[in-house]
């Protein structure tokens, strides 16, 4: 990808929220989504209710955003690292939570639990394809950068 796209995919995750609760989701407040096109596809390779089924358009995004959140009380996404992976680029994030009924609190930094990884594919500055996955490695494999 270009270096464009690379500080576009930046712009986009610095207008995220530091966290996002279930109420930001239902209001709008967690992203600036005129960073993503209208025909945005969305998949999900981390939660099994999302496995198989493609996310469509900005409804299917905050759809698929709403069902991922709804179990927590907050859930924060720190950026890591992006990389070039030629047609297009992967993120990493550090992925912290606190569970909505259990009260746990949850960081991927400790132990060894896998960073949360997506792999976006931009057109004309927009996000046309985002994939999610559950750790760098599946992200790496599905852009072809896994040997």
């Amino acid at each position: 990808m270009s270096a464009e796209d690379t500080e576009t995919l930046r712009a986009f995750i610095r207008t995220w929220k530091p966290q996002w609760t279930l109420e930001a989701w239902e209001r709008g407040e967690v992203m600036d989504m005129s960073f993503i096109a209208s025909d945005v596809i969305y998949e999900d390779a981390v939660l099994p209710d999302h496995v198989g089924e493609p996310y469509r358009g900005h409804e299917g995004w905050l759809r698929a955003a709403r069902t991922w959140i709804e179990p927590f009380e907050w859930l924060r996404l720190d950026l890591e690292e992006i990389i070039d992976a030629g047609d297009s680029l992967i993120s990493l994030h550090r992925v912290r939570f606190k569970a909505r009924h259990t009260g746990i609190e949850f960081d991927s930094r400790a132990g060894d639990a896998p960073s949360l990884a997506y792999l976006w594919t931009l057109r004309n500055g927009e996000i046309v394809h985002l994939q999610a996955f559950a750790g760098p490695e599946e992200a790496f494999e599905a852009a072809g950068l896994s040997e």
